[in-house]
């Protein structure tokens, strides 16, 4: 009977010792308690409280965009002016989709107002911006976002966009022409006014074996706007280039294109010049001097 007591006892103790073996395992902190567990692999870590991250991207994922691109980021109340919450520039932008995260300190968040992740993304003179906006924080807004950009027109296109709708126009308009015999160069051109004032000539010059222009001047206040020339190598020959230049209203050169087949690329500016030089020109010749 003590045997059997004996025995029963030692594996009790052998189990209670298993049972303090298995609990070893588990990490503890200085104090004894247990420590959390470590988070696995690709497991999302929480998002910092005092921060709103996100990536911005474009939305035409086949667009390029130069190694001189430079992102700019704001934390903002849309609705205030002043200072934003947070800011960060990244300059240059590595690659697209681009990561960021802005700290920010919660004691400036009004629960009551909304707040956005403002993005312009700069290449050269073209902006990409969020077409909407993207809440963040308050409202039921996260704190993660990702924002998609598109490409706004340049200064240069929104020019040859508006030269294009009056080049449309102008069938409706006053039309007048002329002719002119130079040596070795022979020039024609058509005039047309609104309201008593030029606001397109077409000009074509034949240099003889040294080429062929067609040219499209537009003006506003008496001034060169718009110019696109085509050299061809005859009249009736294909255009061998293209030329456009284009000035803003505070006399700006924003418009600057030179093409060539399918491959456009920057009008130097002595051409932009010279294309303003030649409006110049035919507009005192047309008009006999009177510039309208």
């Amino acid at each position: 009977m003590r045997r059997l007591v004996w025995s029963l006892m030692s594996v009790a103790a052998l189990a209670l010792a298993g049972c303090n073996s298995s609990d070893s395992s588990q990490p503890t902190t200085a104090g004894g308690e247990s420590a959390p567990a470590a988070s696995a692999p690709g497991q999302q870590q929480p998002t910092k409280a005092n921060a709103v991250s996100g990536t911005v991207a474009l939305r035409d994922a086949s667009s390029q965009v130069s190694p001189q691109a430079k992102l700019e980021l704001k934390l903002l109340d849309p609705s205030q002016e002043g200072t934003p919450l947070a800011s960060k520039t990244i300059d240059p932008v590595a690659s697209l989709p681009q990561s960021f995260e802005l700290e920010f300190n919660p004691a400036d968040v009004n629960p009551n107002s909304m707040y956005i992740v403002q993005a312009v993304l700069t290449d050269g003179d073209r902006r990409y911006t969020a077409p909407l906006q993207t809440p963040v924080l308050t409202k039921g807004a996260g704190s993660q976002v990702s924002i998609q950009l598109v490409g706004e027109q340049t200064p240069g296109e929104k020019e040859l966009a508006a030269f294009t709708a009056v080049q449309k126009q102008i069938g409706g308009m006053k039309i007048t022409s002329g002719t002119k015999l130079e040596d070795k160069v022979s020039r024609g051109w058509q005039v047309f006014r609104e309201a008593g004032e030029v606001k397109f000539i077409r000009e074509q010059v034949d240099y003889g074996d040294k080429g062929f222009t067609n040219t499209d001047y537009a003006y506003k206040d008496g001034k060169p706007w718009v110019v696109v020339q085509q050299k061809k190598s005859s009249k009736d020959a294909k255009p061998n280039s293209t030329e456009r230049a284009g000035w803003n209203a505070d006399g700006a050169l924003v418009l600057k294109q030179e093409q060539a087949g399918s491959k456009t690329d920057a009008l130097a500016d002595e051409e932009a010049a010279s294309l303003q030089k030649q409006a110049t020109s035919i507009l005192s010749l047309a008009t006999n001097g009177k510039n309208k």
